[in-house]
């Protein structure tokens, strides 16, 4: 059975859960928004979660890491000592916990060596991330294996930056050669 909260000036008066949890469910609201006299609470409904939210697990942080990502395609360097800068300004994602939509600019910086990428196997190989539940974190910094795994370069730098959700915006870049660790593995 739903529980009716009365809403003061459209804020939550006072809730008193027990020991359950409840969800909030948000129906649209009336045009004319001071009509709306009461909220329904009900057990179970997951849009909006009070008081109690599932922190993050082990599971969110390992997201997507495990998926098999396409091969990406090299063809033979025939220069020494020059800079690839490639860019994808579309570059889309999910947020594995919560399944809302990761929007970004991916920019790949690299020297290569014997190889250099393909686009067009790279642009399939970033498409891949489209419908994959993974933190933008893990997201570079997969890239960034990824690059190097394929083309072997001199040095790389994966950047990615993600637009704000909820007025934060996200900037992660990832380098190789990689830092050496220093102490406590930091």
């Amino acid at each position: 059975m739903p529980l009716q909260f009365v809403l003061n000036n459209l804020s939550l008066a006072g809730i008193a859960t027990g020991q359950n949890d409840y969800y909030l469910r948000c129906r649209t609201l009336p045009k004319n928004r001071k009509s709306l006299q009461s909220l329904t609470v009900l057990p179970g409904w997951l849009q909006w979660h009070m008081p109690n939210r599932q922190r993050y697990t082990a599971e969110h942080a390992e997201a997507g890491l495990d998926a098999k990502f396409p091969e990406i395609e090299t063809w033979p360097n025939q220069f020494p000592g020059y800079e690839i800068l490639v860019d994808d300004p579309e570059f889309t994602s999910v947020c594995p916990k919560t399944g809302l939509p990761d929007f970004g600019v991916l920019t790949i910086r690299y020297m290569p060596d014997q190889h250099c990428l393909e686009l067009r196997s790279l642009k399939e190989y970033l498409q891949s991330y489209r419908n994959l539940g993974i933190f933008q974190e893990n997201i570079v910094n997969q890239v960034l294996e990824d690059v190097v795994r394929w083309a072997r370069p001199v040095w790389a730098e994966v950047k990615g930056e993600f637009r704000p959700r909820g007025g934060i915006s996200t900037v992660v870049t990832a380098r190789w050669p990689r830092p050496k660790a220093g102490k406590n593995g930091k």
